[in-house]
């Protein structure tokens, strides 16, 4: 599950405050609001392929 956008879908579609989503996700309330001011996507990083 890719958290950011979790997060930016509970506080912009769903309207659930910081709060409820520090206590859902176990995060600081500092480290959601740096997660929603920050407009961006969340880092992938690409797999080298196996042998």
């Amino acid at each position: 599950m890719e958290l950011l956008s979790v997060i930016r879908r509970w506080h912009c579609r769903d309207h659930l405050p910081i709060r409820e989503i520090e206590r859902r996700t176990g995060l600081s309330r500092n480290t959601i609001r740096k997660y929603l001011r920050a407009q961006s996507i969340e880092p992938r990083f690409q797999v080298p392929e196996r042998p």
